[in-house]
């Protein structure tokens, strides 16, 4: 697969989360995907994460439940090597039981299959912003 075509499949994934569109972002997963939240970060509880319903149940069902809002700002995707996307973003959220926001500095790596699946996810994050919003 062309690494073009790995990091249009993953800025696609991003605007589908952007607007709401989980069905679409979980689309593009592979069946047996992978996904490690980092570690310190609450959500890591259940790494790793296996297939998209895990994921769903384990950490967008928990965003949602947990956040005001939680939204991604200045995504930028980064060709790499061995079928690999890297992303560089930043989280702009509000925890729901403090009040508190929160924007911070995360990357993504993304690993992609032949088939054009996601099949690894790992997400790096200054987990003490996160950690400090939910005290």
């Amino acid at each position: 697969m062309a690494m073009q075509q790995n990091v249009q499949i993953i800025d696609s994934l991003y605007k589908a989360f952007s607007t709401g569109d989980i069905p679409t972002v979980l689309g593009l997963m592979d069946p047996q995907i992978q996904w490690n939240e980092a570690e310190s970060n609450s959500l890591a509880d259940g790494n790793p994460y296996n297939g998209p319903d895990a994921i769903l149940e384990g950490v967008f069902e928990r965003l949602g439940a947990n956040h005001d809002y939680f939204g991604l700002q200045d995504v930028k995707t980064h060709n790499m090597s061995n079928n690999m996307v890297l992303a560089t973003l930043r989280y702009d959220a509000k925890v729901k039981a403090t009040g508190k926001a929160y924007n911070a500095q995360a990357a993504h790596l993304w690993t992609l299959n032949e088939d054009a699946k996601i099949i690894a996810f790992q997400q790096y994050v200054d987990t003490k912003k996160l950690a400090d919003a939910e005290k």
